[in-house]
């Protein structure tokens, strides 16, 4: 009987060591994932990132890049751990999903938190940033970033266009007359900004701050989904680790 039960022990650790690995390698793809999502948000839309006066959501963004190359190691420890049947390194394992678990959850609970104050921060400040900041000394990366927001959400202003009007640097002498900057323009030209008319410019389309509320709410959205989807995973890699583990820790040595 005593070999018989070792024997069907031995098979249930097999099964197990199979389980994780299998587990090990999606969560390696997973890895590779997350840490895209993060790359991506704060690679192609970092301009967008300077006319939000918190850094929640690229605090968000940089806490997935952080989890997802953690996850990529995590997986291939994983697997060693799994075939080498070393309850040390599987220890190890269980600690770095737990604290891999733990900075998804962050990641999610951040990027809801910021869902719920977005709308109130771009009302405060994505107008007094239009206004103050563009075209002035030392704040090249705030005009790139309204530049790109106006030309790729077809929009012209935060509220309108005529927030413009309220410019510093229309106001001045440097904007030679525009009433708009030139990226308002539906077709962008050389001092297209003189002229406002809604042929010329996007006037009846509205102002951006809607636009780039939507844009980051979905992001946002992503983040969220993907930080708290991905640490419910790792609880099955948890629950499979710990039961490998009791199932090493009663074999014979």
């Amino acid at each position: 009987m005593g070999a018989y039960d070792e024997k069907k022990e031995t098979c249930g650790t097999i099964c197990l060591k199979y389980l994780l690995f299998t587990f090990n390698f999606l969560f390696w793809l997973a890895g590779g994932a997350v840490m895209a999502v993060g790359i991506w948000t704060v690679a192609e839309k970092s301009e967008y990132i300077s006319l939000l006066s918190s850094r929640i959501y690229a605090v968000s963004a940089y806490i997935l890049i952080v989890a997802g190359v953690i996850v990529m190691i995590t997986g291939v420890l994983g697997c060693c751990a799994t075939f080498k049947e070393q309850k040390g390194l599987l220890r190890m394992y269980f600690v770095l999903l737990m604290f891999i678990f733990l900075l998804e959850v962050l990641a999610g609970v951040l990027a809801y938190i910021y869902y719920q104050q977005l709308n109130a921060e771009l009302k405060d400040n994505l107008r007094e940033t239009m206004v103050q900041k563009y075209q002035q000394p030392n704040q090249d990366h705030i005009t790139k970033a309204v530049d790109k927001l106006q030309q790729e959400f077809k929009c012209c202003g935060s509220n309108s266009s005529t927030d413009w009007s309220d410019s510093v640097w229309i106001r001045s002498s440097e904007a030679g007359g525009r009433l708009v900057p030139d990226s308002c323009c539906k077709t962008p030209t050389e001092d297209c900004g003189h002229r406002d008319h809604p042929s010329n410019i996007y006037k009846v389309e509205g102002g951006c701050i809607t636009k780039l509320e939507n844009f980051i709410l979905d992001h946002l959205k992503i983040i969220g989904a993907v930080g708290i989807g991905i640490a419910c995973v790792q609880i099955i890699g948890m629950i499979f680790t710990c039961c490998l583990y009791r199932s090493l820790k009663a074999e014979p040595y």
